[in-house]
């Protein structure tokens, strides 16, 4: 054979090498693999005809339904339908947006047909990409989440097998309502709500020592002294009385200190029925104060009781001897 005819041999081998090859591969819809070798018969009226009824039918999977708009949109090419080639070519892009022809099987015009659409459309694949993308982000976290609930179920299903071998021992702490009403955060400390119960206990404490505070001072600003009065009747005709009173020049600081005493007395009170109220709203007769997990004992083997043997006994009776058996239960 001379190497002229050897050359086209191995180029015709070569162009048909890649379209047996993907001949050849399974396909979810065999009328997929059948148009498939019709194309490459050149069938294109009927591969045309039925690759469009066949996607019309749908349910497809993706790579068949690309395999058929591929092979509609060549062949409607081939059949200088331009509009059906553009119509069905573009769907190829917009399922895969990087998709391309193989120029070792598809004719250069074809081609070039192709990628001056994929110019055409190159912001719209943009967008098909980054859609893509996040799909099969979606996809991908979708598996994510569906492996951590089958995993959680997993782990609460074991978990439960455990839990059915142990016992839950609860300590119960008792809670007095009079305790409640003690001042300086008493009923939140009983709660275990320390913070409350300082915030309480600092408040009544500054306010009862400022009330303290201020009756001492106003109470120190009081004088004695000691009025004679005439015309008595006593003895010599004359009394002295006793008078305490606050000197007209302390007025102003008795009237401060006055203020401060109740005001600090009112505060402390209302700040004291304020936190009352507060311990009453959040007190609970019994709270759980830990909780542990035993395992639950053993159960004990069945006592198995000791029956001693019967006894034969041996007694005499008035006309001669008798015999008997005793048992113990």
């Amino acid at each position: 054979m001379s190497r002229g005819p050897l050359l086209i041999v191995l180029l015709v081998l070569a162009l048909l090498g890649p379209a047996s090859a993907r001949a050849q591969m399974g396909s979810a819809d065999p009328e997929v693999a059948a148009l498939r070798s019709s194309f490459e018969y050149g069938k294109y009226a009927e591969v045309l005809e039925r690759a469009g009824q066949r996607i019309d039918r749908g349910d497809l999977p993706e790579e068949d339904l690309v395999e058929l708009h591929k092979l509609a949109g060549l062949s409607a090419f081939n059949l200088n339908r331009t509009e059906e080639a553009e119509r069905h070519l573009r769907a190829v892009l917009r399922l895969d947006p990087d998709f391309s022809l193989d120029p070792f099987v598809v004719p250069p015009p074809a081609v070039a047909f192709f990628e001056d659409l994929k110019n055409q459309m190159s912001g719209e694949r943009d967008f098909l990409r980054q859609e893509q993308r996040l799909r099969l982000e979606r996809e991908k976290t979708e598996a994510e989440r569906r492996e951590q609930e089958r995993v959680a179920l997993e782990t609460q299903r074991r978990r439960a097998e455990e839990l059915a071998r142990q016992v839950t021992v609860r300590t119960v702490e008792k809670r007095n309502f009079l305790v409640n009403f003690v001042p300086f955060g008493a009923g939140q400390f009983q709660q275990g709500r320390n913070s409350m119960g300082i915030v309480f206990a600092a408040t009544e404490g500054a306010l009862a020592v400022t009330s303290i505070i201020a009756f001492f001072a106003y109470d120190s600003l009081f004088e004695e002294r000691f009025i004679t009065l005439d015309n008595v009747l006593d003895e010599d005709g004359r009394a002295s009385i006793p008078v305490r009173f606050i000197p007209t020049d302390r007025a102003r600081q008795a009237d401060t200190w006055q203020f401060l005493r109740l005001a600090s007395a009112t505060g402390f009170y209302t700040v004291y029925t304020l936190g009352v109220v507060d311990a009453i709203y959040h007190h609970e007769d019994q709270v759980v104060t830990s909780t542990t997990v035993e395992s639950r004992p053993e159960p004990k083997p069945p006592a198995v009781s000791m029956v001693p043997p019967p006894r034969l006994r041996l007694y005499s009776t008035r006309g001669g001897l008798g015999a008997g058996l005793s048992l113990t239960f």
